[in-house]
This record gives C-alpha cells, structure tokens and sequence, in this order.
C-alpha cells in the first residue's frame, strides 16, 4: 500500500480552504499557506500545519496545491522570495488548481520546468464552487503526466468527486475556460428569465415548478433561483471571479468572436461597478431590477 503523501495547500480562499478539510478529513498530513495566516487558524485546530512561507509549507510535501487567485500571483507564490518551487522535494508533484487562463498557465508551465525540470506539473482546475468544494463534489479537470504524478491520485480523491484526464499540462486550464463561459451564460440567461417570470407574474419556485423533472432541470439553476429568492447572494462565486473568468474566455477564444459573452462581461462590469462584485454571480438578477 502506497504511503499517503503529505500535501501543502497555497491558498485559503474558499476553495483553498475546503480542500485543504477535506484532506484533514481524510487523514492526510496537510501545510497550510495563506498570505493572511488568520485564514488558516481553523485549520491548524482541526490538525493542520500552519506555515510561515510557502517555502516553509511546500519543503515536506508530496504534493503542493496552488488555489490562487491569477497567473501573477501564482507565479510570486511559487517563484518569488521564499517561493515553494525551490523548496520542494525532487520528483515532487505541483498541481496548479486556479483558473488563470491559458496565457498565464502554459508560463508557468515553462517556468517551472526551466526552474526544477524534476518537478511533476499537473494544470488542474475544478468545475465547481465553494459548496460543492466543502463537499469534496467539485470536479478535477486535470492534465499533465499522470503516470508520474501518481501521488496526487489520494489528493484528488479527498477534495473531489473525480478527476477527468485531458491531456498534456494545460489542457485542463483550457477546458475550464469553456466550462466557465457556461456557467457564465447559463447564470446570465437565468437572471433574465426569472426577472421576465417576475415581471408576467410568476416566482422563482413557479419557474422551478416548471423545469422540475426536464431536461432543463439542472441543479445549478434550482441554487440560484433559491438564492433569487431568498435575495441572499452570499458568494459561492463572487461576481468580480466571474467577471475575470469571462475575459479570460474571451482572451483564449480569439480571432474567434463570442457576442454573447461579450455583452455578458459588459453587464457584469456595470455590476461590479455597482458594487456588487463581491456578492455571489446570481446578485445579477438584483442588478438587472434592483
């Protein structure tokens, strides 16, 4: 039986932080690293390692996770002073988790092969959000060399419901582009359909009542419409991520033009402006008829 790897969390932001108790959860050695080391002070009670630097958190791991927030601050994480790349073991596994698109990805892919060309470099984004992440329900989109990277097999299964291999590094990066451009257009088409059901009179449990049990019935429309009407948009996805993830899409998909989510990032940008960046993506309903 294969010893279970000791694993270093970058990043406790929501989807950080989940993974990084699921795996206590799941009884693997865990390091923890956020740039505000409070974040992680649940975590460090229920078992984990609380780290200084992410060299002090990446230096006796297995396997590293990086859950942060773009390309730039990935790469200062992992590459700048007291970075985790030149802390890690030989023959390491580095799973990259955020989305940062497909420029900043395959960057860091050569970045850190030029750096430590010893390091296995798994690019693998989830499809999911912070419930389903709490959950271990997100799935992994992953890529890279599994073979080599067999010890970020036991990670997987701790903080997701699967992991679908697409190919070399960087392929996951570019299918959660497309996963993500969506989800974005599923949330923005659903925030006008209920405001068009408000407006002819119906509620959001009458437009449910109506899906319910047909192929359109997904169970991401049924949590936000209960979040349209409870008027409660806690994040399980903040607005300005989404709004991020929808230029990166439109950044890939180029010389290839896609209106729709063109106009999407333009409402979403007033919403933000708004200042509802930090609400939950479904706070575009509220935008749309305050």
């Amino acid at each position: 039986m294969m010893k279970q790897p000791t694993v270093a969390v970058l990043g406790l932001g929501a989807m950080g932080h989940a993974f990084a108790a699921n795996l206590l959860k799941r009884g693997l050695a865990t390091r923890v690293w956020n740039r505000t080391q409070s974040r992680g002070a649940d975590l460090a009670d229920l078992g984990a390692t609380l780290c200084a630097t992410p060299a002090d958190a990446a230096r006796e791991a297995d396997v590293v996770l990086t859950m942060l927030p773009d390309g730039p601050t990935t790469r200062t994480v992992l590459l700048g002073s007291e970075g985790a790349l030149a802390a890690m073991k030989p023959k390491a596994v580095l799973a990259q988790m955020g989305t940062l698109g497909v420029e900043a990805t395959e960057a860091l892919i050569a970045a850190v092969g030029q750096s430590r060309e010893d390091i296995v470099f798994i690019d693998a984004p989830v499809s999911g959000t912070k419930a389903p992440a709490e959950n271990a329900q997100v799935l992994v989109l992953a890529s890279g060399d599994r073979q080599a990277a067999a010890a970020v097999e036991p990670v997987f299964a701790a903080i997701a419901k699967g992991a679908r291999w697409l190919g070399p590094a960087g392929a996951g990066s570019r299918m959660k582009l497309v996963v993500n451009a969506w989800l974005i257009a599923m949330m923005e088409g659903l925030a006008e359909s209920a405001q068009l059901a408000a407006a002819l009179g119906f509620s959001p449990d009458d437009l449910w009542g109506v899906l319910e049990g047909g192929p359109l019935a997904a169970p991401y429309v049924k949590g936000k419409l209960d979040m349209i009407k409870q008027d409660n948009y806690d994040p399980q996805m903040a607005l300005v991520w989404g709004l991020k993830d929808a230029r990166l899409a439109l950044k890939a998909a180029d010389p290839r033009h896609l209106p729709g989510l063109q106009r999407i990032s333009e409402i979403w940008q007033q919403a933000v402006d708004a200042g509802h960046g930090d609400s939950d993506i479904s706070v575009v309903y509220r935008y749309l008829h305050p």
